[in-house]
């Protein structure tokens, strides 16, 4: 076998005891690695029904065939497990420097199950396993962890631990790796805080074979310099990182504004790209191997704002930001700053205070239960939050439940934007009409890196779709859902992904993927087989959906987003017309009228 080592180290934490267990070939094949082999795993081990927080959950880590091969941006690894902020299921993706080392440890899958009856760290340096005692490191942040444990095993070793957050179940917990990068969504720090697992560290050198090695750096070398080109041309995204967005979305009326009462922030100049650069930028920070480099290391000296770190990125931007109705810059990256330090997902804390916020002002939260005011606009308000929701501490002790939970519990849950309980990301579905649909059916709830239309409604790439159009949204849903299930299963970032792999029209037909895929796997696919082993893993995460209780009545929008036009902007009077396209999108992936995959489309894909 080239590509994939097909071999996965099972900790099981409650018997402290390690095994290495191979993969089946032919697995690695259909499901290709990384997102869609491990869901695999979680569909076969755990019972759909099961208590997120529960020993029986398990927490697997996966990578890809291109993870730790010279394909730009081959360096990602995804977190998938039961989650507790949804209730239903997650894979959570990150990159930096530690997807790359997991892989040289010459597995592909790491899995824990059970829990530790005291806090640990595993240690995993090739075939050495450890479990070891994390006691000294509970309570400590991610940067101070990260710190000790090099000290311990070895400082060329990379590092992915849980903050407070993470140890308290806060139910946007992330798992931080290198420090600055996030497997943020869902709540994964909290299930692997639930098992007293506090950090995983690798070190190794066992690099995969490539089948054709001369033919698959020729190939990344080329691509490579196409990226070069473009960014000599000129490149926001080199430019500015992410943070170059803002502005765009405004422009469009959809930029999260006021927990999404509007999609226009008159504050946006202040933090927008230039402001980020002019201010606080000290230099761009590519994750390995990355052509990109769209990370941003930047320091802030304002005077109660004082830190240094990576980031924010546009999502932290628009729901610290814009979203709170703050346009302070600083205070922004010092909650972002906090946010990887104590280990929580910036788009869900930032949406939830959004939502208190929105609640305060409408006096259905009493000053008296946060202990404080929190109106929009109040930078040191949402600080103190951030904080105190990491640790449980007074309001944040319900703030940890996200927005529709603490929504509901005051009796409004109409007012959490989320789907499936996960709050929204950076972009208003009502001036994005496929964002909506896509909302609406991610399989692990509101997330724009299940299928990111955005790609095409807002950026033009690979081409220009009308925004506010319903026609063949159902249809380029249904391929980008996809698109992004086979670029997670293969380890790459959908950055580059969607611009330089797959052919330059809006259906991304996966010709240059099939070409790196085939070059290092030597496995023979053909666009359209890979494309299959795609939807396969998709059709499976929906039946593991459904078997959780989350079928068809949680493929919908919250109320604003259906029933509140927008007030201004170019989408002014639009809502997001999800009657329109969702029976399209259940007929054209295959499903019945209720959302569940026909026989015989399961039987097409192997899954029945």
């Amino acid at each position: 076998m080239y590509g994939w080592h097909n071999k996965l180290l099972r900790v099981n934490l409650t018997d402290q005891k390690v095994s290495i267990e191979d993969i089946d070939p032919q697995v690695s094949k259909d499901y290709i690695g990384g997102r869609g082999v491990a869901m695999r795993y979680l569909f076969n081990e755990v019972d759909p029904q099961v208590d997120p927080f529960a020993p029986e959950n398990k927490l697997i880590f996966a990578t890809g065939p291109l993870t730790a091969t010279p394909a730009p941006t081959g360096n990602r690894y995804m977190v998938i497990t039961k989650s507790p902020l949804s209730g239903a299921l997650t894979n959570s993706n990150s990159g930096g420097d530690f997807p790359t080392w997991m892989k040289r440890t010459g597995f592909d899958i790491f899995i824990f199950e059970g829990k530790a009856e005291k806090p640990v760290y595993v240690w995993v340096n090739e075939d050495q396993v450890e479990i070891r005692s994390a006691e000294h490191l509970w309570g400590k942040d991610t940067h101070a962890t990260t710190d000790i444990i090099l000290e311990e095993t070895d400082p060329k070793a990379k590092v992915a631990c849980i903050g407070p957050a993470g140890e308290n179940l806060v139910l946007m917990a992330a798992i931080m790796n290198d420090k600055h990068r996030a497997a943020a969504r869902s709540g994964v720090g909290a299930v692997m805080g639930s098992k007293n697992l506090k950090a995983v560290v690798c070190q190794g050198d066992k690099n995969t074979r490539m089948y054709d090695e001369a033919g698959m750096k020729q190939l990344s070398v080329k691509i490579s310099k196409e990226v070069g080109a473009d960014i000599k041309k000129g490149s926001s995204l080199r430019e500015y990182g992410t943070a170059y967005v803002p502005a765009v979305t405004n422009e469009l009326g959809i930029l999260p504004t006021r927990n999404l009462q509007t999609g226009v922030f008159e504050g946006v100049d202040k933090i927008n790209g230039p402001a980020l650069r002019d201010q606080f930028l000290i230099s761009h920070k590519p994750c390995y191997r990355c052509p990109i480099a769209c990370g941003r290391l930047t320091e802030v000296d304002v005077p109660g704002y004082e830190g240094k770190g990576e980031g924010p990125e546009y999502e932290t931007l628009a729901a610290i930001g814009s979203s709170c109705g703050i346009d302070n810059l600083a205070a922004i990256t010092k909650a972002n700053y906090y946010c990887n330090e104590l280990g929580l997902d910036t788009i869900s804390i930032g949406m939830t205070i959004a939502c208190a916020m929105e609640m305060y002002e409408k006096e259905i939260i009493p000053e008296g239960d946060i202990g404080q005011p929190l109106r929009f606009g109040d930078a040191d308000a949402m600080i103190a939050m951030v904080q105190k929701t990491a640790y449980r501490e007074g309001f944040g002790d319900t703030l940890a439940l996200g927005s529709y939970r603490m929504a509901e519990k005051y009796g409004h849950p109409e007012l959490a934007v989320t789907a499936r309980k996960q709050e929204f990301p950076g972009y208003d579905p009502r001036g994005a009409q496929g964002m909506g649909l896509l909302y609406a059916t991610s399989n692990i709830g509101a997330s724009h890196m299940e299928g990111d239309l955005a790609y095409s409604e807002v950026f033009g790439v690979p081409e220009k779709i009308d925004p506010l159009s319903t026609d063949r949204k159902p249809e380029l849903i249904m391929r980008f859902e996809d698109a992004f299930a086979l670029i997670d299963a293969a380890g790459l970032c959908v950055f580059l992904s969607v611009r330089y792999v797959f052919d330059k029209d809006v259906m991304l037909w996966p010709t240059r993927l099939t070409e790196l895929m085939n070059l290092t796997t030597g496995a023979g696919y053909t666009p359209a087989e890979i494309l299959t082993a795609a939807e396969r893993i998709y059709n499976l995460e929906r039946i593991f959906l459904i078997a959780a209780g989350s079928g068809s009545n949680d493929d919908t929008l919250p109320y604003r987003m259906l029933h509140e036009p927008l007030t201004e902007g170019p989408a002014k009077g639009r809502v997001v017309d999800l009657h329109v396209m969702l029976p399209r999108f259940y007929q054209v992936r295959g499903w019945d009228e209720n959302g569940v995959p026909t026989p015989e489309k399961l039987q097409a894909l192997g899954l029945a």
